[in-house]
């Protein structure tokens, strides 16, 4: 028997011996659980070192895979086709996971995202092989953008079925704060090497350095999930009793998207696309346009990013826990009209008044904008049952990235119209609102509807809401 193995099977027995799940999460977790959760923050960290590789550190190299007159467009390719990637890896290995497991499905996901970095360290410059060293970065981040979804597809509903019902918003925050925190590492790292090498060291092949150690980190992780994490045997029995009690229609992809969790899917999407669209007018709009429009030097550029970053890092973890203290709709609807309000503001002072410092104005942007995910992986498990628990998580998830993530094309058409930065403002003001209108269509999920484990609060939000006050489109009965 493996050690994996092993863990696993203590678990099952520590489990059964105490008669009732509640009674480990109100008494302490198994090994294999704690371990579970500590994977889901420090592997959510090393999957998004992997997602922003490409943001920071391939940018000031574009002309070396890319020829010397790449443009702003062959990078954003780099970015989209990650991006594009990642709904097809969640609706596949979502699946996977609903059926084998979770801990099974995340160990291949993270073999894939390794192997796919360490790949595009190794691809010949332009003045090697021409035009194919664009494509083959562009396939392999297409393909590890699948790889990386099924990483955070497995992982993160892993983790909230693990966690305590009191502190699952603030390990979806601790969660989601490794997006922000790897994107400072990234942006400190990038701005370290090319001060260290000189730019055209860099350029020519230091980029690679990046990639390697995202691909030896997520090698790392692999060991660390063989080794220490297992499933939580409660989520497995609930699993295997949904397979066997109903039919294969109503199980899996179709009946998230148009069966009878579509109502909860959609609602989640809403909210989803409503995120995504703000944190790429602040996150990768941003980060180009303070080359282009307030002409930072490509470290200037990584400095901003950096000090963005580690203050959104920290405001996020915290805002997974506020979720809890105040209901996550409550949450949602406030944070969305104040992103909506205030970030338009933000941005006319930083880029285009200039009257904020960038880095002052570039880290409250974010601050106000992009720290609404603190909750979004406790909520989105928080909706659906176990057996489409995986699926529903990362579809939504990633699904929603491809409309905000098709920026290079809509986004010019839309300056034509309203000019560059009313354009950006507009978009910024949209994603708020609709945050704010998706979650008030969600179920209230107060601090006393939370404090239950997550496959009760999936299998019935509002417990203290008679029936016929609970809005139908929140409500999906396992």
């Amino acid at each position: 028997m493996s050690r994996a193995e092993s863990v696993a099977a203590t678990d099952v027995v520590e489990v059964a011996a105490s008669g009732h799940d509640q009674a480990d999460e109100e008494s302490g977790m198994p090994r294999a659980g704690r371990a579970a959760v500590r994977a889901g923050v420090i592997g959510n960290y090393v999957d998004q070192i992997n997602i922003f590789l490409p943001v920071v550190a391939l940018a000031p190299a574009l002309a070396t895979l890319a020829g010397p007159n790449a443009g702003v467009t062959k990078g954003a390719l780099v970015i989209v086709a990650t991006l594009l990637g990642r709904p097809i890896g969640s609706m596949v290995f979502g699946r996977i996971a609903d059926r084998i497991g979770r801990t099974a499905t995340t160990k291949v996901a993270i073999a894939g995202t390794a192997v796919s970095s360490l790949l595009i360290a190794a691809v010949p410059g332009h003045a090697v092989i021409g035009a194919w060293a664009i494509t083959l970065v562009v396939a392999l981040r297409f393909v590890g953008g699948a790889f990386l979804a099924g990483e955070y597809t497995s992982a993160i509903p892993l983790a909230m079925e693990w966690s305590k019902p009191r502190r699952r918003g603030l390990v979806s925050g601790l969660i989601m704060s490794m997006s922000p925190a790897a994107q400072s590492t990234i942006a400190f790292a990038t701005a370290g090497l090319i001060a260290l090498l000189g730019s055209g060291s860099y350029a020519e092949w230091g980029w690679r350095f990046p990639f390697i150690a995202g691909g030896l980190a997520s090698l790392a992780l692999l060991a660390y999930y063989s080794a220490r994490v297992a499933d939580a045997p409660h989520v497995t029995r609930e699993r295997e009793a949904a397979d066997a009690a109903k039919t294969p229609a109503s199980l899996g992809l179709r009946a998230v998207l148009g069966g009878a969790y579509a109502g909860v899917f959609w609602q989640m999407f809403g909210l989803m696309t409503g995120l995504w669209l703000m944190t790429n007018m602040v996150v990768i709009v941003m980060a180009g346009r303070l080359a282009t429009d307030l002409e930072l030097s490509g470290s200037e550029v990584a400095v901003v990013v950096g000090v963005a970053s580690v203050t959104q890092a920290v405001v996020m973890a915290m805002t997974g826990h506020l979720s809890s203290l105040v209901g996550r709709r409550r949450f949602f609807v406030g944070w969305g009209v104040f992103a909506a309000v205030v970030a338009p503001l933000l941005w006319i002072g930083t880029m285009s008044a200039q009257v904020i410092p960038a880095v002052v104005g570039i880290a409250l942007l974010q601050v106000v904008t992009v720290c609404g995910y603190g909750p979004v992986g406790a909520y989105l498990c928080e909706r659906l049952p176990a057996h489409v628990r995986a699926t529903g998580y990362g579809t939504a998830y990633s699904l929603s990235i491809v409309g905000p993530a098709l920026w290079p094309w809509w986004l010019p058409h839309l300056e034509a119209l309203v000019g560059r930065n009313a354009s950006v403002v507009l978009v910024i003001a949209t994603g708020g609102l609709l945050v704010a209108a998706w979650g008030a269509r969600g179920p209230r999920l107060s601090p006393a509807d939370l404090d239950r484990s997550v496959g009760a609060v999936a299998q019935d939000p509002e417990p203290s809401v008679p029936a016929a006050e609970t809005p139908v489109i929140a409500t999906a009965r396992d």
